[in-house]
């Protein structure tokens, strides 16, 4: 079994190859992908409209267009994590900035060089503002 971070970037890749082909994320996901990674992307396809709102608040002078698919799909699945952390089956949920640096991590390998940068301000800020609008 692969491990938890590579089956997100398997989905992370899964959303991005959908975005940009319009194809359905089931077609876009490997034959033999694991059932976490599955969960994950369909999960973060369906949230999409709350997690590209995230995004679109954190992303000054930037609009959700503009962003390029993969970084979008790099944050769209770390938020799906961070704000529904039951939304793929697993044994523990990763901590939100368990996320956020998964996701850093993966603009470093996969994208451009102000990536990694972008990525981990916008998933910061949206850590932020889910810490000030808990309940407390």
């Amino acid at each position: 079994m692969a491990r938890r971070s590579d089956q997100r970037r398997a989905a992370v890749f899964a959303l991005y190859q959908h975005d940009l082909t319009g194809r359905p994320i089931a077609d876009t996901l490997e034959q033999d992908a694991a059932l976490f990674t599955r969960a994950l992307a369909h999960a973060a396809e369906d949230y999409t409209p709350d997690t590209d709102a995230i995004i679109a608040r954190h992303a000054k002078n930037w609009s959700v267009d503009r962003i390029a698919p993969l970084e979008k799909a790099i944050m769209r699945v770390a938020l799906t994590e961070m704000l529904h952390p039951d939304a793929a089956p697993g044994d523990t949920p990763i901590p939100p900035e368990g996320a956020i640096e998964e996701a850093v991590q993966t603009a470093k390998t996969y994208a451009g060089a102000q990536a990694p940068s972008f990525v981990n301000g916008i998933l910061g800020a949206a850590l932020r503002e889910m810490r000030e609008d808990a309940p407390r």
